[in-house]
């Protein structure tokens, strides 16, 4: 390690900040199906998910790649990307993020953070094309849509199905077995939930240092950032955020064990499919998406979509809004530092 600057620390600082908040803001997408069903005690059902996405945190590295050297380029300037843009996406996706989880809405921490790095790039290079557009449309834009009706989709064929295979059998029945089998597939979604989100902020880390002349960009991601992000996403899990668990597992519908089943293993295989091919997706987004889906193939009126509404909506604008925080931010710190 050579070119360490303050800047450079300050990154790597937000980033973290960052991954800490975005385990507690999503720690909804792991356990709130498990802890509305009473299959586990909000106690070990965030025990359970910390250590999960501690694990899975450390597994791949092709969402981080992507974040690193897909959307934004390294070499865009001659002295590489400054530090303050991507500190100013990191402070445009942190308070987005605080603002969502303040008033209970489930939100992507994902597309907060791309849009905020767009913005903030594109206000520092006035450039458009500083942006990596074909990776942004196939790695985000796509799987911002695409993923969400997959989790839909899923979510509803199993629930269909798991209606046709289990009709003859009572709900008492029911209901013991799949609140075993619920915490499998809530352990799955942790494990899942790790193997995407934290990746953001190693990308992050390791776009910086790269920036910075401290890095290869073919090097990978260094092992001591996949471990501080890791223990940071994990940590901010074990908090937990009870605002958003309680709209994604009370407001939006009521769940039984085996709608939690559903739910959970439809949006965990959603987002390992999408962590395979390298895809930064909303867990927030997929496991909203198949719960909506479960409740729908038991009755259309099962869903809230009062709820949903809000929950969409916000789906839809927080990339414009974050492309705007970051570049607000952006601005800010050129005229602090007179750039």
């Amino acid at each position: 390690m050579h070119n360490i600057s303050i800047s450079l620390i300050v990154v790597i600082i937000l980033a973290l900040g960052f991954d800490f908040i975005n385990g507690f803001h999503d720690t909804a997408n792991s356990i709130a199906t498990s802890v509305s069903t009473r299959v586990l005690t909000p106690r070990a059902a965030i025990i359970m998910s910390a250590c999960l996405n501690f694990a899975g945190a450390l597994v791949s590295i092709k969402v981080a790649t992507t974040i690193s050297k897909g959307i934004v380029q390294s070499s865009g300037a001659t002295d590489g990307i400054p530090q303050y843009v991507i500190i100013a996406a990191l402070l445009g996706a942190i308070i987005w993020d605080l603002l969502t989880w303040y008033f209970g809405i489930p939100s992507s921490s994902s597309h907060a953070l791309i849009g905020s790095l767009v913005g903030a790039a594109m206000v520092s290079f006035w450039n458009v094309n500083i942006i990596m557009w074909t990776g942004v449309i196939e790695k985000v834009i796509i799987p911002l849509f695409t993923s969400p009706v997959l989790g839909f989709i899923i979510g509803f064929c199993i629930m269909k199905l798991l209606f046709l295979l289990l009709k003859r059998f009572s709900q008492r029945t029911v209901n013991k077995y799949f609140s075993k089998l619920q915490i499998v597939s809530a352990a799955l979604m942790a494990y899942s939930h790790g193997n995407n989100d934290a990746q953001k902020s190693m990308g992050i880390i390791t776009l910086a240092l790269v920036s910075a002349g401290a890095w290869s960009v073919n090097a990978g991601i260094p092992l001591w950032v996949k471990l501080l992000c890791a223990l940071s996403m994990a940590f901010g899990t074990s908090v937990g955020g009870w605002k958003i668990i309680k709209t994604i597992g009370v407001n939006m519908i009521k769940l039984q064990p085996i709608g939690g089943f559903a739910a959970e293993t439809s949006a965990a295989a959603v987002i390992q499919v999408m962590t395979a091919m390298g895809s930064p997706v909303s867990t927030t987004h997929v496991i909203s998406s198949a719960i909506m889906g479960v409740g729908s193939a038991k009755r259309f009126s099962a869903v809230r979509w009062s709820v949903v509404k809000s929950i969409v909506i916000t789906w839809f604008i927080t990339l414009p809004l974050t492309f705007l925080l970051g570049g607000m931010m952006a601005f800010i710190c050129k005229l602090f530092l007179h750039l």
